[in-house]
């Protein structure tokens, strides 16, 4: 398989799991009852995210400014989509406008090798 595609996936996959161990916790208290599980989860989390960056520097010939902005972008999207379905945040136009920006940030940098 394509490193950028398992690159973007696994990045992907760390930004969910981010996203409910840092903002689950609000919406559902897991600090509080299982502070130690919580904790522990940043080690495969980490383990994610080092294999992302990994095939996004492979698929880049060892450029690690790439795989910062795809990184980047993927976060701030994921980040959007789970808020807005988790928490029922309001999309509005300057989100709109944020994930266009974020949009166009992935573009560029798998587009613009």
């Amino acid at each position: 398989m394509n490193k950028l595609l398992v690159g973007i996936l696994y990045g992907i996959i760390g930004q969910v799991l981010t996203f409910l161990q840092l903002q689950g916790n609000i919406k559902y208290g897991w600090f509080n009852k299982y502070p130690a599980l919580l904790l522990l989860g940043a080690v495969p989390i980490s383990f994610v995210f080092i294999k992302s960056v990994e095939n996004l520097v492979g698929a880049y010939n060892g450029e690690i400014w790439p795989s910062r902005l795809i990184g980047f972008g993927i976060g701030a999207i994921v980040f959007t989509v789970l808020s807005v379905i988790l928490f029922k945040e309001p999309f509005t136009l300057k989100t709109g406008i944020c994930m266009t920006l974020a949009a166009a940030i992935l573009i560029i940098q798998i587009i613009w090798k």
